[in-house]
């Protein structure tokens, strides 16, 4: 079995995410749906925890947010955040998907 072109462009998403915060729960039930078909690399950040301040500095009031990146993008970084693909709040599947696609398609140039 030999890996297909999509696997090897995954992405990588990044959620950033609260507790109690209901729309973190539904961004999340989004990101699985998706993974089940399309995978990618997924890391999440709890915006309120120790260690998080730069995070929580940028999105505390606007959770849940996702950075979309190409597999081999390094590490997410605060100072970079503006210049990040991202989905903030509430976002569908579709749009998701565009995003990666958009990653994908410059990674293959």
């Amino acid at each position: 079995m030999y890996p297909t072109l999509r696997l090897l462009q995954a992405c990588r998403i990044t959620l950033f995410t609260r507790a109690n915060c209901s729309l973190c729960t539904n961004a999340k039930d989004t990101l699985f749906k998706i993974q089940e078909t399309r995978p990618f690399m997924y890391k999440e950040v709890a915006v309120m925890e120790d260690g998080q301040k730069h995070w929580k500095d940028l999105y505390e009031f606007d959770t849940p947010v996702i950075h979309v990146s190409g597999k081999d993008a390094g590490e997410e970084q605060s100072e970079l955040a503006s210049k990040a693909r991202k989905l903030m709040h509430r976002f569908t599947e579709e749009e998701v998907k565009a995003k990666m696609d958009e990653v994908e398609g410059e990674s293959s140039i």
